[in-house]
């Protein structure tokens, strides 16, 4: 089973290749990440690490048996108890339920680690898969959303902070 694990430096080699051979596949539903990402990706990758470490964000990536990457769970915009969700996974491993687990074990982290109580995440009208890994991780339906000049929709997710045992 692929274990998530947060991004750290020595993934960018294997998440340069899951994002070189997934990017067609991506540029289907989600707004590609063009030219530039790839060229400038060490500096890209640097970066995301340095947003990471000043609690900006929380990157993860799925990684399988190999060491390969089979997809990335991201937390972003982290602040005051709220993120953004983005979730990718390879063509190759989907249709697996890897994505729910992920996105679930992500909301976990979010609310359990983090301090993130609130998620929002968006998709295409026509992202069916998508819609329903939220759908099936307790997001519910927001509203309508333009994503990259595409009908959208926005999905909210509250997980009521955690207290303490003997508190209310």
């Amino acid at each position: 089973m692929p274990e998530l694990q947060l991004l750290r430096f020595d993934h960018a080699t294997a998440l340069l290749e899951f994002e070189r051979e997934n990017r067609a596949y991506f540029a289907a539903s989600v707004p590609d990440r063009g030219d530039s990402y790839f060229a400038y990706f060490d500096d890209r990758h640097h970066a995301l690490m340095d947003e990471q470490a000043e609690g900006g964000c929380f990157f993860h990536v799925l990684v399988g048996s190999e060491g390969d990457v089979l997809g990335r769970v991201n937390l972003v915009d982290v602040e005051d108890g709220s993120a953004e969700l983005g979730y990718r996974i390879a063509q190759r491993a989907a249709g697996r339920g890897l994505a729910t687990a992920a996105v679930r074990e992500v909301c976990e982290l979010a609310a359990n680690e983090y301090g993130v109580t609130t998620l929002r995440a968006v998709t295409t009208l026509d992202n069916l898969g998508s819609r329903t890994v939220l759908a099936r991780t307790g997001f519910v339906l927001a509203g309508e959303i333009p994503v990259d000049g595409r009908p959208g929709l926005r999905f909210l997710r509250t997980t009521p902070p955690m207290t303490s045992p003997g508190r209310p």
